[in-house]
């Protein structure tokens, strides 16, 4: 391979890793291409007439030398671009300090302190590169950038099944992708796990120490491995959402079991009950049974709203389908009325006019008034937002979105790792947002639990 076919090979790998546009490198790899000496001409660097600088002894073309005789595109491409990342990086810490290696100048602003090994996974394979340590602060190249904590729990999860050998084909394609099917370690994997478990593990068991008058209880399903013979279930991954006093939302906690049962959501509100929730008005969530019973066990005294979307389509199930959207217009009716007394009298009417066709839905809307009608005992600005548990809904549609990649989780410490960390970042963009769900001002006109009417429901499931 000629010389300049090898310069034009190095920029080319060079745009490649970095996932831009290639840059020019000189045939010998020293600079680039028309700077005298091989020096760059970079606008960070300032250059004074007090500079003296050591003379360079060694360009790095001695080492490049023996690639460009013989060498098969496999072993030049990696070392080129290994080479023209490690002048990247000597140019950009040099920019940094002020001053590049070995030189006097009295615009230094810091020293070097030696290198440490970091592995670089590219299209091309995985690059050893060094990395210069600085006696006061630290760098990191700008090609290095750190991923986001979601990406960072996405990579151990899907390295950690890819390494445990019980991987699908999705994840191994995945792998591939990342350009990292080569070289990654037990070690490796459980180093980047370790890292994430720990920020993940302080957000899901801080302190709740402000009381929360409305909380969100969902549940989504994921897929996991399980017991000895890492047979693939379904797993139940319950979420809990709160508003605190100021009317600000917060992300409490996740929990991953076996199923939606009563124990499991029992344990669960326990858990956060220890960690301070206190407080509670009312409960959003749906009319699963468990769920239920573990409200009334567990939050004594609270109300519970039974999420409006959830029971439509349980109504629906007990119409024909070819008047489901006249029920469901006539529904939707009944919550567009500004003022309790107004919803209260339209639910009665449409029970009324429903039970002469399809007495199972009139039976159905009796049954479940004071349940699905629970928010009309709080301010009115709160309404549309406690009525059903959408905010939490789209919480857990963002999660499967970032969860769809692996499709199967080796463990339930997979799960929580991937899904807590989809949660700390949601909850931190909240408190970085500022805004709030309702005002502190209506917050504070939600009456109190001995004025709130007892529901029946509660009482039977506590029964």
């Amino acid at each position: 391979m000629s010389r300049s076919r090898a310069a034009q090979a190095l920029g080319s790998a060079v745009g490649v890793a970095r996932g831009g546009a290639p840059r020019e490198f000189s045939a010998l790899g020293a600079g680039f291409v028309g700077t005298p000496g091989g020096q760059a001409r970079d606008p960070g660097l300032r250059t004074t007439s007090t500079r003296r600088t050591m003379p360079k002894t060694d360009s790095g073309a001695s080492a490049l030398a023996p690639l460009l005789d013989g060498s098969t595109a496999g072993e030049l491409i990696p070392e080129l671009v290994r080479h023209g990342l490690q002048q990247l990086i000597e140019l950009e810490v040099a920019a940094v300090l002020g001053a590049e290696r070995h030189e006097r100048s009295d615009d230094r602003l810091g020293y070097r302190n030696g290198y440490r090994p970091r592995n670089l996974a590219t299209q091309v394979g995985d690059i050893d590169l060094m990395i210069p340590k600085l006696r006061t602060g630290s760098y990191l190249p700008s090609i290095l950038e750190p991923r986001r904590r979601v990406d960072q729990a996405l990579y151990g999860v899907v390295m950690e099944a890819y390494v445990g050998g019980i991987s699908t084909r999705k994840v191994d394609a995945l792998v591939v992708a990342l350009g990292v099917q080569s070289g990654i370690s037990r070690s490796q994997v459980s180093r980047i796990c370790a890292e994430i478990d720990v920020q993940v593990q302080a957000f899901l068991n801080r302190p709740l120490e402000r009381g929360y008058a409305y909380v969100y209880l969902d549940a989504t399903y994921l897929h996991g491995r399980l017991g000895k013979a890492l047979q693939v279930c379904s797993r139940a991954v319950v979420v809990a959402m709160g508003v605190n006093a100021d009317g600000r939302r917060e992300l409490l906690g996740l929990k991953v079991g076996d199923s939606e049962s009563e124990g499991f959501w029992s344990e669960f509100l326990v858990s956060l009950k220890q960690r301070g929730l206190s407080g509670v008005k009312l409960v959003i969530s749906d009319a699963h049974v468990g769920l239920t019973k573990a409200i009334r066990r567990q939050l004594q005294g609270c109300a519970w709203q039974r999420c409006r979307v959830h029971f439509a389509r349980n109504l629906l199930q007990r119409v024909p389908k070819a008047h489901q959207g006249m029920v469901t217009a006539a529904l939707r009716s009944v919550f567009a009325q500004e003022s309790a007394e107004e919803i209260e009298s339209r639910w009665d009417d449409l029970a009324a006019s429903l039970a002469e066709r399809f007495p199972r839905a009139t039976e159905l809307m009796l049954e479940a008034k004071e349940d699905v009608l629970a928010f009309r005992h709080f301010p009115q600005p709160h309404w549309r937002k406690v009525w059903s548990t959408n905010l939490l809904e789209r919480v857990n549609e963002e999660v499967k979105r970032r969860t769809r990649v692996v499709g199967i989780f080796p463990n339930d410490a997979a799960i929580t790792r991937l899904v807590g960390a989809v949660l700390l970042e949601q909850d931190e963009h909240w408190q970085l947002e500022g805004r709030r769900m309702f005002s502190a001002e209506s917050m504070a006109a939600i009456p109190a639990l001995d004025a709130l009417p007892a529901q029946a429901s509660l009482q039977e499931a506590a029964a």
